[in-house]
């Protein structure tokens, strides 16, 4: 990305496209394209349209108007200039402001965000990561023993929560210290609050009009409930760590968790946090570590099923490398190649995040297109990842592709599920761990006899912040 004197001086010697003189969908006087975007499907919609009008088109809503990007190169760049240059939608922190949730590392900008990326960084280490592992797999055992009490009453699963309640107790251990058990708890447990959370943002960022502002509909009641009551559990974690950090004022010195950390930093000043910054970045964490990899399982659960000679190859994989799933070690772990590659495999066709929005603070360019401060980019990020000038057979499902050095590394330019830049996922190390260890447990103790939705066929895709699978169950049979 061209830095202002540099810019400046390259417009004057090239032309550039204005926005005006792209390309876009026909839409209707004063709607724009607004009703071709269903909000489920949205990503599908503006990846259609990329198949018509290219790389770099635009398209509108009412008041608004959208610079669409799909090319990975071109996505490097502006991803690469963030935070100086672009910013995440404004309307999607307004919308949390309004119930109450301040921004953490995910939403705020500039020096702010410079200074709880740092911490949050150090918080979710790979060594740190590696040292949890010990309360990694008893958050694991309690899976498996959920599962095999299903398994044993030939009881299906529903999916997804199944995977958002192994997400949720891991992130909190290893982030907060905190042990909240929801695996084996049937009552109601935070995850249930935290499943509205990420909807109702996603239902209002998106929406047209502030519709909730004048008229409130159960959704809307029941989402300011479930921040409520999300608030205060986070507020009861924050109060936890302080009388931890009360009762032995050694661990000040060298804080055992990331949440530790963070309360210590707010506590000693030096402007790294506040208060209210810990707190927006407790609930940061519990969303992101949970809705994003209990997804990416459950997405590579239903492609690894239809394939029974893949699945296989994983079985035998981890069966080789894993001698006991109740111990299972940071070195088993990375021997899993295949398994890894079927992670990297279902995020190129499956991304959680199929798309991002950005913000110009600054007159700037992308390609050969001037892009004036303040305008909206809508990235999309599954184009290249499934082209075939970039993989062949795109839409097949082949984990093999990621098992070569160099194909893989090109892969890795290409498809970007945890992002790039500066501002890419701190939990990227922590995500791939906690999904090898599920991996590994369920493909050694379980034989897998049913991923499916209701009719059988796909699982649709259903945008609600992150890419849903919808309706997917799994059935399982225990091994001896």
């Amino acid at each position: 990305m061209l830095h202002p004197p540099t810019q400046n001086r390259r417009m004057t010697e090239t032309p550039l496209r204005t926005l005006d003189e792209l390309p876009h969908p026909r839409g209707l006087p004063g709607l724009g394209n607004l009703l071709q975007l269903r909000r489920e499907r949205i990503h599908q919609v503006v990846e259609d349209w990329c198949r018509v009008h290219g790389r770099l088109f635009t398209f509108r809503v009412p008041r608004l108007r959208f610079l669409v990007l799909a090319d990975h190169a071109l996505t490097a760049e502006v991803l690469r200039d963030r935070p100086d240059g672009w910013r995440r939608s404004a309307q999607l922190a307004a919308v949390g402001a309004e119930l109450g949730l301040k921004p953490g590392v995910f939403s705020s900008e500039g020096e702010v965000w410079r200074r709880q990326r740092r911490l949050v960084m150090s918080g979710l280490d790979p060594g740190r990561v590696r040292a949890y592992l010990p309360h990694l797999q008893r958050v694991t055992d309690r899976l498996r023993g959920r599962w095999t009490t299903a398994a044993q009453a030939g009881q299906p699963l529903e999916l997804q929560p199944e995977l958002m309640r192994y997400t949720v107790d891991t992130v909190a251990g290893l982030a907060f210290g905190v042990d909240i058990n929801t695996l084996e708890s049937d009552g109601v447990v935070i995850q249930h609050h935290l499943d509205r959370l990420f909807p109702g943002l996603y239902r209002r960022a998106m929406s047209p009009l502030p519709y909730w502002r004048w008229l409130r509909l159960p959704a809307d009641r029941a989402l300011e409930r479930s921040v409520a009551e999300v608030r205060t559990a986070i507020a009861g974690f924050i109060a936890d760590a302080r009388a931890r950090l009360a009762a032995d004022p050694t661990r000040s010195e060298q804080p055992p968790n990331l949440l530790e950390a963070m309360v210590v930093a707010a506590r000693d000043g030096g402007g790294v946090l506040n208060d209210e910054q810990v707190a927006a970045n407790v609930l940061t964490l519990l969303l992101a570590g949970e809705d994003t990899t209990a997804n990416t399982l459950a997405w590579l659960l239903h492609l690894l099923h239809r394939q029974p000679a893949l699945l296989q190859r994983a079985c035998d994989e981890v069966r080789h490398h894993v001698p006991d799933a109740a111990a299972i070690t940071a070195e088993q772990l990375a021997a899993l190649d295949f398994v890894e590659a079927c992670l990297h495999e279902t995020m190129r066709l499956k991304p959680v995040a199929p798309f991002m929005v950005n913000q110009a603070l600054r007159d700037t360019r992308i390609g050969d297109v001037h892009v004036p401060a303040g305008t909206m980019l809508w990235v999309v990020l599954r184009h290249d990842s499934v082209d075939a000038a970039h993989f062949a057979e795109p839409m097949r499902f082949d984990p093999g592709r990621w098992l070569d050095g160099d194909a893989a590394s090109r892969g890795k330019r290409i498809s970007m599920p945890f992002g790039a830049g500066p501002r890419a996922c701190p939990g990227r190390y922590l995500a791939l761990t906690e999904m090898k260890m599920l991996l590994a447990m369920l493909l050694k103790r379980f034989d897998i006899a049913e991923v499916s939705v209701p009719g059988g066929g796909e699982a649709a895709e259903r945008m609600s912040f992150t890419m849903v699978p919808e309706g997917l169950r799994m059935r399982l049979v225990a091994r001896a």
